[in-house]
């Protein structure tokens, strides 16, 4: 599905109309000034995707961190009726949601490196 809207897309890119002579991205119509305002403040596009791209991350280490409750939750419910299935399914939520935590630090770390290198624009300390 993913590879038939990708296909649908480079096809548009491509089409002939964007290389026509005058083909403009942004026309003299456009409004440069309510871009701030449509982007909630926002003046590159960089920031933009660093604030999309932050905010993800934020909302995905927040499932972490509830798969990481509901684990134990699973774990101790089950020390107690002596279910040993339940509590290896528990133990597996934590370690699962622990290495995704990791990986969410990680790709956070390189998205902001990546996006502050590039832009000139010194970090906030």
């Amino acid at each position: 599905m993913l590879g038939v809207l990708a296909a649908f897309g480079f096809a548009f890119l491509l089409s002939p109309e964007s290389f026509e002579a005058g083909a403009q991205l942004i026309n003299t119509l456009d409004q440069p000034e309510s871009l701030a305002m449509a982007t909630n403040g926002e003046q590159s596009i960089r920031a933009l995707i660093r604030r999309v791209v932050n905010w993800a991350l934020f909302f995905l280490g927040l499932v972490a961190v509830i798969v990481i409750i509901y684990g134990g939750y699973k774990t101790v419910t089950a020390g107690a009726t002596g279910n040993d299935a339940d509590k290896s399914a528990g133990i597996n939520a934590i370690v699962y949601a622990v290495i995704g935590i990791v990986i969410i630090l990680l790709s956070y770390a390189i998205v902001n490196t990546v996006l502050t290198v590039g832009s000139g624009i010194e970090p906030n300390a």
